[in-house]
């Protein structure tokens, strides 16, 4: 496999993790880049472990993993979504004072990678089939997540001061989006 064509699979797994990450930097509290920082590095680890899970399952039941893995996808995203958006609407404008971390903690961005990263557990699948180093492949998956994550948590830094008060129900919103879309690109795949 060329490094362009290993590049370019990188980008596409880490877009989920971009989408949730603009959500979650819409519903964080002005998140600085520290903070984006290591949103990234705890996507782009669990997104750059998934394919090495996947390679080692595809070599045992590749069509085991294929056939649920959008559905694990929408349900975490799906409930990740729908707690963010009760969490927006309980909303108490004078909780400015609460821990900025109590619902963007280590163990919340990771459950929303490893959700995010469900198709990338697929891919290692597929490439357990083909003539690739999985190690080199879980390693760019991994970088292009954590400049994607990133770039995605401050982004939605700015649409997070655009939207106010009501940026976790927005955050929520797109993580529901997310996992929709994933369920709709393998159940529309599989009746093509």
């Amino acid at each position: 496999m060329s490094p362009i064509s290993m590049l370019l699979i990188g980008f596409a797994m880490s877009t989920d993790a971009f989408a949730a990450a603009i959500g979650k930097g819409a519903a964080m509290r002005k998140p600085r880049f520290p903070d984006a920082l290591r949103a990234g590095l705890i996507f782009g680890v669990i997104e750059g472990l998934t394919p090495v899970i996947g390679w080692l399952l595809g070599r045992a039941a590749s069509s085991y993993v294929q056939a649920f893995d959008h559905w694990i996808a929408f349900v975490l995203l799906g409930a990740l979504g729908v707690h963010m958006i009760i969490n927006g609407v309980r909303h108490d404008p004078d909780a400015d004072s609460e821990d900025p971390d109590r619902h963007h903690g280590f163990w919340h961005l990771a459950v929303t990678g490893f959700a995010t990263s469900i198709d990338a557990l697929a891919v290692g699948v597929g490439l357990a089939f083909l003539d690739v180093h999985i190690g080199v492949m879980a390693t760019v998956i991994g970088l292009c997540t954590l400049v994607m994550v990133t770039s995605g948590i401050m982004l939605g830094r700015v649409l997070g001061d655009m939207i106010g008060k009501r940026a976790e129900i927005a955050g929520g919103v797109i993580l529901i989006i997310v996992g929709s879309a994933i369920l709709y690109e393998h159940l529309s795949g599989a009746v093509g």
